[in-house]
């Protein structure tokens, strides 16, 4: 029995310290293409229709606006390091790590790049991964989904429709009524405390 004990611990520590030099190599690969690219497509100009929400969560308006576009460096002076890295670069904050995965909170998040409404505390849940986990949008118009080939998986990105900043990831293993988990980045997005 301690033999498998012994076998189990040292392939669960080979496996985590595997995952976690594939998340550093993607990191790394990611901050030193990154700023050669831009970081929106400019030939997508077009206005997009989203839901806008009182800081309480109450539905205001549906509303029309162009998107939010900005400069590699505008967004650096905008946003922390990290959600620099995560919503204009794609990358992932570290497992447990975010301010937004404990909060139990009642209220809102909106996105930290443009201030979009994004989810309510009401379809918030935790699913044990470490970042906050959500079973819907507070409107399917304000994020988007986009096709993610990444860790030699494919999966189905989450962005905001108002700045296209990334968000996280959707998958299929999230609580009824959906059965989605929508897993965002702490770093993606704004708690707003609602007081009631």
């Amino acid at each position: 029995m301690k033999n498998i004990t012994r076998r189990g611990l040292i392939f669960g520590a080979a496996t985590v310290g595997a995952y976690g030099l594939l998340v550093g190599v993607q990191r790394a690969l990611i901050a030193a293409f990154a700023d050669d690219a831009p970081t929106q497509n400019n030939a997508d100009t077009a206005p997009v229709t989203i839901v806008k929400f009182a800081d309480d969560g109450t539905r205001l308006a549906t509303a029309t606006l162009p998107k939010v576009r900005k400069t590699i460096d505008e967004w650096k002076k905008q946003l922390s390091r990290l959600s620099y890295d995560v919503t204009r670069r794609a990358g992932t904050e570290w497992a447990f790590s975010g301010g937004l995965d404990q909060q139990h909170a009642p209220g809102l998040y909106r996105c930290i790049d443009c201030d979009n409404a994004l989810f309510n505390s009401t379809t918030k849940f935790d699913s044990g991964t470490g970042w906050p986990s959500f079973w819907k949008p507070i409107a399917e118009e304000n994020v988007y989904e986009k096709k993610d080939i990444s860790f030699g998986t494919i999966r189905r990105e989450v962005k905001c429709t108002l700045c296209d900043a990334h968000l996280g990831h959707v998958f299929t293993d999230g609580p009824l009524p959906t059965g989605l988990r929508y897993c965002m980045n702490s770093v993606a997005l704004r708690f707003v405390a609602r007081n009631s």
